[in-house]
C-alpha cells in the first residue's frame, strides 16, 4: 500500500495526478513540496512553461517563471535518479542551491539534467493528464493545477 504521508494528489483540469514522493532522495525538497501543498500554494498556479518531448514547468504564484515562495530557498539535495518520464525535480536558476517552489515533471528522458537537478517524486498515476498540458513558453490559456494536497491529509 502506498505511504499516504509520502504521496501527493494534483488535480488537473483534466484529471488527477499521482505522485510518489522520494523523501530518501531529497527530504529537505519533499518537505518543502509537502509543507506548500499543505498550505495550498500550488492551487490555482499555471504551468507556465511547457516544452514538447522535455518538461512541463509549474509553482511560480505570478506565472512568469521568475517568482516562487516566501520561503528560503532549498540546498541542493542532487540524486543519482534518472530523469526520465514522470520524474519530478525542483526547478532553479543557475544557482544549484536556488530551488524554492517551482517544478517540473520529466515527459521523456532528460538524462542532460542528472545530478544538475534535484529529483523529489514521480508520477504513479495520471501521466496523460501532465502529457496532455497545453504547450508553450509560456502556452496561450495556460493549464494550472486545481488543487495539490498530501494524500495523507485526505483521509478522514
Amino acid at each position: 500500500m502506498a505511504d499516504l504521508e509520502n504521496t501527493l494528489h494534483m488535480q488537473l483540469e483534466k484529471g488527477l495526478v499521482t505522485i510518489e514522493l522520494l523523501p530518501k532522495l531529497a527530504p529537505g525538497h519533499v518537505a518543502r513540496i509537502k509543507e506548500l501543498a499543505r498550505e495550498k500554494f500550488y492551487d490555482g498556479v499555471v504551468f507556465h512553461r511547457v516544452i514538447e518531448g522535455f518538461m512541463a514547468q509549474g509553482g511560480d504564484p505570478t506565472g512568469t517563471g521568475m517568482g516562487g515562495s516566501k520561503k528560503p530557498d532549498l540546498k541542493a539535495e542532487f540524486s543519482k535518479e534518472p530523469h526520465v518520464k514522470g520524474i519530478c525535480s525542483m526547478a532553479r536558476s543557475s544557482n544549484p542551491n536556488s530551488a524554492n517552489s517551482q517544478f517540473f515533471i520529466c515527459f521523456g528522458d532528460a538524462g542532460f539534467l542528472d545530478n544538475q537537478y534535484t529529483v523529489w517524486g514521480k508520477v504513479v498515476a495520471g501521466m496523460e493528464h501532465v502529457d496532455a498540458l497545453k504547450r508553450g513558453e509560456p502556452p496561450k490559456n495556460p493549464d494550472k493545477i486545481v488543487t495539490m494536497r498530501v494524500a495523507a491529509d485526505a483521509k478522514a
